[in-house]
């Protein structure tokens, strides 16, 4: 008697799997079979597909990770991009109200020097009509001083004395001056 058989004679579940017709050498050759196919296969296919799927899951959550950052990363850039056009702007505010203040100072500057230069003008004018005025009566003077000397040697009938021009050249800027 071989083993199976003392086994089997003691066991309801060899009397069940002799009914059935179990050959217990073919069933343990097949688990053997069995073990050493899905040994090789979880040895060279089953881990190798496993160790692929784990390198794309991690490929994936790093591109995942990178996409978050990339996020991150495009949210600070647009933000400093923000505040670059924002300090830009008010850059080019300030500059804009320091040329306006410059213009209006220059205006300001260029207008008082254009008011002095008309002052300084109508007062030369003034200065040069008071002389041409003053002038004119200092010619006047002696022409009508000259005029009453003439009329009056002409009227007299006689010639003057020096004294006498003097006199009468005195009198007639007297009578004008009035």
């Amino acid at each position: 008697m071989t083993l199976f058989n003392i086994l089997a004679a003691a066991n309801p579940v060899t009397e069940i799997a002799e009914q059935f017709g179990v050959d217990w050498w073919k069933l343990l050759s097949q688990v053997i079979s069995f073990s050493l196919v899905a040994f090789v296969l979880q040895k060279y296919a089953y881990k190798p597909i496993l160790d692929v799927l784990e390198e794309r899951r991690q490929k994936i959550a790093a591109g995942l990770a990178n996409a978050e950052e990339s996020k991150k990363q495009l949210a600070n850039a647009q933000a400093q991009a923000s505040d670059v056009l924002s300090k830009a702007g008010q850059d080019a505010q300030k500059v804009i109200d320091d040329a306006k203040a410059a213009a209006k100072s220059l205006l300001e500057r260029e207008t008082s020097r254009a008011t002095m230069e008309a002052e300084q003008i109508v007062n030369k004018a003034r200065e040069a009509a008071a002389r041409e005025h003053t002038k004119m009566l200092a010619d006047l003077k002696k022409e009508v001083a000259r005029l009453v000397i003439g009329t009056t040697t002409k009227v007299a009938g006689k010639v003057l004395t020096e004294e006498d021009q003097k006199r009468l050249s005195d009198e007639a800027a007297k009578d004008l001056a009035a």
